[in-house]
């Protein structure tokens, strides 16, 4: 009796073993499909919020237009005709300018006209 005993030991210690990593391994991938949801449903977000604000002017709300100014595309407010660049775009301008241009590169950005 003491050999089926110690044999019925050892199975049910082999199942409870068993069942524990198959439990770890399905919460494993329950997690993982849960983080990929999560990962989608931000990027969907994201987008949603791109396309909501997509050439959208920052300080009115109204539609931009990108427009040609020395070479270098910038965006622009067509209600508030506020002038907005992404990054490195006046850097851009800067360069395209020589050194004695840039003040009537700024009356013309500004809409001064020049001197």
């Amino acid at each position: 009796m003491g050999l089926h005993k110690e044999a019925k030991r050892m199975e049910d210690q082999w199942f409870q073993e068993n069942d524990t990593r198959l439990l770890k391994k399905l919460r494993e991938e329950r997690e993982a499909r849960i983080r990929e949801q999560e990962a989608r449903e931000a990027k969907k977000k994201r987008e949603e919020l791109r396309n909501l604000h997509w050439m959208r002017c920052p300080k009115c709300g109204h539609e931009m237009k990108a427009e040609d100014l020395c070479g270098v595309e910038v965006d622009v407010c067509l209600l508030c005709e506020g002038i907005y660049f992404d990054r490195g775009e006046l850097e851009a301008l800067m360069l395209r300018q020589q050194a004695d241009q840039r003040r009537g590169f700024f009356r013309r950005l500004m809409g001064l006209g020049e001197d």
